[in-house]
């Protein structure tokens, strides 16, 4: 049993779209297709991977360090103790060889591309869907089939106002999604606090809007922004400043009335460990979004559950960002409080498979072997070509 090919491609999904800090006009996303000697119903098994949206293509990182690397190690290094399925671990070892601890942000893309494919062949190796195979590994098979998500949007577009803005909404919640979440601080306070009256007032019963600064605040404007919130029943106030000023967010979530909700950009177990140390944050109201996708894959995830657990925050506290089928199977296989979604933008990655709809603000999972990125067509279109 061995990797007989490992294929990148760097896949654009550009958009007229901006949030507080960036503009996604460039942004591009790799693709990742581990070919294995592995053969079912006359095929060899094939796994697929790729990084959220937010940070671009790693063709470099994957094509120099991280792909020669697996390719290299002998194949029994790379399989787990019954010599019949792959260790993701011992390939998370293999792809970080000689790499010196710090500097978390583009390599853990890298790893975290590979690793999804990895855990996707590693599932359909054992005829599984990755969810249940994670329920049985651990979790004794306590699965969660229905998974609570909310639609990510409200990006900031040309010349789109308010009446967009709630048009857009609007199809999110007839799609069935219960929450939704608009971007902030991409405009003067005054107009965003006249965006979510207005969003609020499209809403009703339990549904619920979270609101998102994507870190671009300093103090004194994540403050204001965070008194101004104050007055609406808000589901979080989410990345008020830089995602590694533990002091601000510390000062931001003291005493706030609204949930602060963060972590889509702390890309390892060192970072989320001071998030949790020196952030501020309250296990019992606040929200942790770590990415499994960008901070080195499922096997690096793994452990901030571990820490986090062990400082006292429920795992149902965690809602990571991606929007995209690995975190979903993450959330049902693991017990993770819910999932992002991205049912208009950053398509084909965002997004589920297309044959399991949302209902009431939660989504199934499809029985297919893997993570079931054949199960949703505009992203087959993408890895059939790998």
């Amino acid at each position: 049993m061995k990797i007989t090919a490992i294929v990148d491609e760097v896949v654009p999904i550009r958009s007229e779209i901006s949030n507080a800090y960036i503009s996604f006009r460039e942004m591009t996303a790799s693709a990742v297709a581990i070919h294995t000697d592995v053969v079912r119903d006359g095929r060899p098994i094939v796994g697929y991977g790729f990084n959220s949206n937010g940070r671009y293509g790693q063709r470099g990182i994957l094509r120099d360090r991280v792909i020669p690397r697996l390719m290299a190690a002998p194949p029994e290094t790379l399989l787990d103790d019954t010599g019949q399925n792959f260790d993701a671990a011992k390939a998370w070892r293999v792809m970080m060889a000689n790499e010196k601890p710090g500097g978390h942000g583009e390599r853990s893309v890298a790893v975290g591309t590979i690793d999804m494919a990895l855990w996707d062949l590693i599932a359909k190796i054992a005829g599984k869907p990755l969810y249940v195979l994670l329920a049985e590994r651990y979790r004794r098979g306590d699965v969660n089939p229905k998974v609570e998500v909310y639609a990510a949007g409200g990006y900031y577009y040309p010349e789109k106002g308010i009446n967009g803005l709630l048009e857009e909404l609007r199809a999110y919640l007839d799609l069935g999604y219960t929450t939704v979440k608009i971007k902030i601080g991409g405009a003067p306070l005054a107009d965003d606090v006249a965006r979510i009256e207005a969003v609020l007032a499209l809403l009703h019963g339990d549904q619920q809007l979270a609101v998102d600064a994507n870190g671009r605040f300093d103090l004194d404007e994540a403050m204001a922004y965070r008194d101004a919130l104050s007055a609406h029943p808000l589901k979080w106030y989410e990345e008020p400043c830089d995602p590694l000023d533990f002091e601000i967010l510390a000062r931001v979530a003291d005493g706030s009335p609204v949930p602060i909700a963060t972590g889509e950009n702390l890309f390892s177990l060192p970072d989320a460990r001071n998030l949790i140390r020196y952030g501020g944050m309250d296990p019992a109201r606040d929200f942790i979004q770590v990415d499994p996708a960008l901070s080195y894959g499922l096997v690096e995830y793994l452990r901030i559950l571990a820490m986090l657990e062990a400082n006292g925050w429920s795992r149902r506290r965690c809602v990571p960002h991606g929007g995209h089928q690995f975190a979903l199977h993450i959330a049902a296989g693991l017990g993770i409080g819910g999932n992002e979604s991205y049912p208009g933008v950053f398509q084909p990655f965002g997004g589920f498979a297309d044959d399991v709809p949302v209902v009431n603000g939660r989504v199934g999972l499809p029985d297919a072997p893997g993570i079931g990125v054949e199960r949703k067509a505009n992203l087959w279109e993408v890895f059939r070509t790998l």
